[in-house]
């Protein structure tokens, strides 16, 4: 059988009231050069019967029965089993656009120099989306172009796993997916953004995103904002390493306070503080000073790091840092 130019690499665990609408988007892509690389992590239902007849014996669904072993090894034992040149990640309650994998093809076809394309999401039932997770959702589109994706990626997670499409190749030289005790998706797109790969988002609503209460984002502990601060605080630290292990950390509050907890852990010093909180200013954290931003003049050369929770305080800091002169991406980096 020739090699598709796609593999969907869809891990399911107890999917088989939705694995049917997932696998019925797929069966009506407009592009049909294209094979599902199904895993069944051990499900304890019917999802695997589901699965087969969704698929009503199309023989590009590659059912791979496994026991239970998590979703990060049933990632890479997907992997294993993928022969396109290019990986769609696909979950077992998500629906796509049936454009979705033409236009995801012919970008990566056309543009080499791109390592993630993914798409703008719609989550649903509306009934089911809580107020934070649409505040999520708004962000998360309106990240549009790779600077916009690289500027953000210590603030959140920049792209929604089910919605990219990879290259078979980069995906196994990175490592697959790797287990770290923190979101596995988060550290496959901050290990990307390390090794200098690009971003792209196409600017269409191509995937359909389920909320409900079983998903991993809610369950699992790795999706804790702790091991969330965890992963960035390891993947930025080896990026000052590059620059200097010293930094200025701008924000006082609890986002700054947890992430530089997790920064000195892996080596970074931290040489002071920015807060405008007057109540703060002049005291310590960290063992350093915490000083208004008058005073960043005398710490010129050295890279900030803006630790704040607030979107609309960091667009204010960016503002003000720009203000000085000072360039994001060379000069400092949001996160939060």
């Amino acid at each position: 059988m020739p090699k598709p130019l796609i593999s969907v690499l869809m891990p399911l665990y107890n999917t088989a009231s939705t694995v049917d609408s997932a696998i019925g988007s797929l069966l009506r892509q407009t592009f049909r050069d294209f094979e599902i690389v199904a895993v069944d992590d051990g499900s304890t239902d019917e999802t695997a019967a589901a699965a087969k007849r969704a698929a009503g014996g199309d023989r590009r669904l590659r059912l791979i029965e496994s026991p239970h072993v998590g979703l990060v090894a049933a990632l890479n034992r997907g992997i294993e089993e993928c022969r396109g040149r290019l990986v769609a990640r696909m979950d077992g309650d998500d629906i796509c656009h049936p454009e979705r994998f033409r236009l995801q093809a012919e970008l990566m076809l056309a543009r080499p120099d791109v390592g993630v394309c993914s798409c703008l999401v719609r989550s649903f039932p509306q009934t089911a989306v809580g107020a934070g997770f649409r505040r999520y959702e708004s962000w998360l589109n309106s990240l549009s172009s790779h600077e916009e994706i690289a500027r953000d990626i210590f603030v959140e997670s920049p792209v929604a796993h089910p919605s990219v499409t990879l290259r078979l190749s980069e995906l196994r030289e990175l490592g697959g997916y790797q287990d770290h005790g923190w979101p596995e998706d988060y550290d496959l797109w901050l290990r990307y953004h390390l090794s200098g790969r690009r971003f792209e988002k196409l600017p269409r609503t191509l995937l359909f995103w389920r909320t409900h209460e079983g998903r991993l984002t809610f369950t699992d502990s790795r999706y804790a904002l702790e091991n969330f601060l965890r992963a960035k605080a390891h993947y930025l630290a080896q990026l000052l390493r590059q620059r200097s292990p010293e930094i200025v950390l701008w924000g006082a509050g609890m986002t700054g306070r947890r992430l530089s907890k997790h920064l000195v852990r892996e080596g970074i010093t931290i040489r002071c503080v920015v807060d405008i909180d007057p109540r703060k200013i002049g005291r310590t954290m960290r063992g350093v000073p915490i000083i208004p931003p008058e005073d960043l003049a005398e710490h010129a050369g050295i890279f900030l790091v803006a630790a704040v929770g607030s979107e609309g305080a960091r667009e204010i800091i960016r503002g003000r840092l720009r203000s000085t002169g000072r360039s994001e991406g060379a000069d400092f980096l949001c996160a939060a």
